[in-house]
């Protein structure tokens, strides 16, 4: 029986795209389904989201064809620094930090606003062989008939695949309709989410300041302007969401520091609730999960849309191929390969990231000591040093061809 298309996709976020792209070149028919409104976000303004993309993640949107449009609007990541303290009270004297002369690749990795990021993947699928966008409808059911996957659509139409991938976000009704259980906790934190605008340069460098209360990333965007994503214990979290942007910065400013002078808001504010969740598998009959839907991590190291792009990447090579291969690709055998190579370094990086937390986001007196001393003693050893700087950068996990910048 023919098929709509070889890969349904359902979820437009960004990695839905990203795959449909990488897949399209590898010679497949793909549909992707969006319940949102075609260009609903390329069109807005900026509204304060921006991602920290990896080194191994530009290079995977560099080798399908995103990132040269959007080198010009991205700040490179130069420099990372680590530390621990109290606000009001500023930094303690030991700290980590990366700087990206250390590795011979280059910046670490790069800031992208969400409108650019998302604007370049709709450009690119619009114009790609092989990939139908349909924009505006959703999935209200979805089933496994012999050889081919089927979903309905809430207009009443039906559309099938070979196979169906899920990237449909951490809350994933393509995961919940196959049966798919979710393992994690919650963190009893929320990550408040804005971008400031600052007086002095920040020359690069994102910042991670641990307090009691939860984390502070200040990431670097183009000119003097800053992404931030600060965790807060979700009762506070709530409070201060709650505060017109004068009362905001206001909480803000002693967390922040005086570092890069006087700051002001740009754009708008976002809460999130934090929480650990991982699909107990990430494949089902005739079914992939991919980024949030198989995976929700603590924003930490800023991993969440790596993890995903590394996902993306590992499916896209295991189609790719199985098809060359003659094999049909969604297999329990193939899709097996996809699970085994993407579930363990998921797992690491889920547990990695939630044991940092624990550790740091407490005013236990005694860790606050063995904090310190640990953040000192990788600083001062260049061996380990380098081992970090290549796992921020995203290198140091067995990659895809994708995540290297090459073809399938």
């Amino acid at each position: 029986m023919k098929q709509d298309a070889d890969i349904l996709i359902v979820g437009g976020g960004l990695n839905g795209p990203a795959l449909a792209l990488a897949l399209a070149q590898g010679g497949f028919r793909v549909t992707l389904v969006d319940a949102r409104p075609a260009g609903a976000r390329a069109d807005d303004g900026f509204d304060g989201r921006a991602y920290a993309l990896a080194l191994a993640s530009v290079r995977a949107l560099t080798a399908i064809g995103v990132w040269p449009g959007l080198a010009e609007q991205a700040q490179p990541i130069l420099g990372i620094r680590a530390s621990q303290g109290h606000p009001g009270k500023g930094a303690f004297p030991l700290f980590l930090g990366f700087d990206h002369t250390e590795i011979e690749e280059g910046p670490m990795g790069q800031m992208i606003e969400d409108r650019y990021l998302y604007s370049a993947f709709l450009e690119a699928m619009r114009t790609a062989p092989g990939i139908t966008l349909r924009h505006g409808v959703s999935v209200i059911a979805q089933e496994t008939q012999g050889n081919r996957a089927q979903v309905t659509l809430d207009t009443g139409e039906v559309l099938t695949a070979r196979l169906l991938v899920g990237c449909d976000g951490r809350d994933s009704p393509t995961a919940q309709r196959a049966g798919i259980k979710r393992w994690g906790w919650d963190y009893g934190q929320t990550a408040l989410v804005c971008a400031i605008a600052h007086e002095l340069p920040h020359e690069g460098i994102a910042h991670q300041f641990f307090m009691p209360s939860g984390p502070l990333a200040i990431l670097p965007l183009p000119g003097n302007r800053c992404s931030i994503v600060w965790s807060e214990q979700t009762a506070a979290a709530r409070t201060i969401a709650a505060l017109d942007d004068t009362g905001f910065l206001e909480v803000l400013r002693p967390r922040f520091g005086s570092f890069l002078g006087e700051i002001a808001l740009e754009g708008r504010r976002f809460a999130y609730p934090l929480k650990l969740t991982v699909a107990e598998n990430f494949i089902a009959p005739r079914l992939a999960l991919l980024g949030d839907a198989a995976h929700g991590v603590h924003p930490i190291a800023g991993q969440g849309l790596n993890l995903g792009l590394r996902d993306m990447a590992a499916l896209a090579e295991v189609l790719t191929l199985a098809a060359r291969r003659g094999e049909d690709i969604a297999s329990p055998l193939v899709l097996e390969r996809y699970q085994e190579w993407r579930r363990f370094d998921t797992v690491r990086m889920a547990l990695g990231m939630d044991a940092v937390n624990r550790l740091f986001s407490n005013d236990n007196p005694a860790l606050e000591l063995v904090r310190g001393l640990g953040l000192g003693a990788v600083n001062a050893l260049p061996g380990l040093r380098r081992f970090f700087i290549r796992e921020a950068a995203g290198l140091n996990a067995a990659q895809p061809r994708l995540m290297q910048g090459l073809p399938v």
